[in-house]
């Protein structure tokens, strides 16, 4: 006989309660468990059976995707944000918005050809060769010049101190919950791919007489990790969703923020964490999650060196 009040035919039913409806997931085995049956997990929920197996991961301190467990998963970010503060006093020490040090570390698809206060510049002066013809002005190289330290340093530049709150807050926000998901290591490949990923972007759709600066590309890359994350453990993604609404209407309401830097960024760290989560269990997870993420820098290394090709 069956339960006329039980659960409807092909409604999944918690594995240890069958007569449980419920649409939550294992994150280890996939197994439908129901609210008395889930554990709490670094990232989303696990069934008394894999919390019982994982006993001896647990003790040997290893994130929920492989990574070693950090003991202050906010330790990371604070230095991601000391760094880019220390920058941000620097720049502003040395000049602000006319600081020589800003200009050398922006990403600039193109070299610029700066005057004496490094305020203004000379836009038919093209190379360092025609620069040169000038006493007074200082050649600045762009990333199609050479300098591809931008690609990543574009990332830790600020020169307004609103610029640096909201990206310092948005670091603040997300980077502790990623750590704990990944672990330390993993977190920074995440955060560097999202920065890098975002510099391609710029590089490849942005205006190549722009400049473009700040920390939103690894910011919005920490937002895309933790999307794919929820969505892996079936997750509530309406807070992270949320969030990067709000941040996406941002972008487009207001003029001179990079659509570019945020799109790569956003789209680097969700390629990033789906190599890690996807990767596959066992002894060696760690070596394809390192190829994977290797792949991916090459691959946007190559879009660098394409790009910088088609505009010398």
């Amino acid at each position: 006989m069956s339960d006329p009040n039980g659960p409807a035919a092909g409604v999944p039913t918690c594995y240890r309660h069958p007569g449980r409806e419920t649409y939550i997931k294992c994150q280890r085995c996939e197994r439908p468990i129901c609210p008395d049956c889930m554990r709490d997990a670094a990232v989303g929920f696990q069934c008394p059976d894999c919390v019982a197996q994982g006993a001896k991961t647990t003790r040997s301190g290893r994130a929920a995707y492989g990574g070693k467990r950090s003991e202050n998963p906010q330790l990371t970010t604070l230095v991601l944000i000391g760094i880019n503060v220390a920058v941000w006093l620097a720049v502003t020490v040395s000049g602000g918005r006319e600081s020589l040090l800003a200009w050398k570390l922006m990403l600039s698809p193109t070299g610029r050809c700066l005057g004496e206060d490094y305020a203004t510049y000379y836009p038919g002066l093209d190379s360092a060769a025609n620069c040169a013809a000038i006493p007074s002005a200082t050649w600045v190289p762009g990333l199609a010049d050479g300098a591809w330290w931008q690609a990543i340093t574009h990332g830790f530049v600020h020169v307004d101190i609103w610029h640096i709150a909201l990206n310092a807050v948005g670091l603040w926000v997300l980077g502790p919950a990623v750590e704990a998901a990944f672990g330390r290591l993993r977190f920074l490949a995440i955060y560097l791919l999202a920065t890098l990923a975002a510099g391609a972007t710029i590089f490849l759709l942005a205006d190549p007489t722009g400049r473009t600066l700040g920390a939103s590309g690894g910011v919005f890359g920490l937002m895309g990790a933790l999307i794919v994350v929820s969505l892996k453990v079936h997750g509530d993604i309406r807070s992270v969703m949320t969030l990067l609404a709000v941040n996406l209407a941002f972008t487009f309401a207001f003029p001179g923020i990079s659509w570019q830097g945020h799109l790569g960024g956003l789209l680097g760290g969700a390629a990033a964490a789906a190599i890690l989560i996807l990767a596959p269990r066992g002894d060696r997870r760690g070596l394809w999650q390192w190829s994977g993420l290797a792949v991916l820098t090459v691959a946007l290394v190559a879009v660098l060196v394409l790009r910088a090709g088609a505009l010398s």
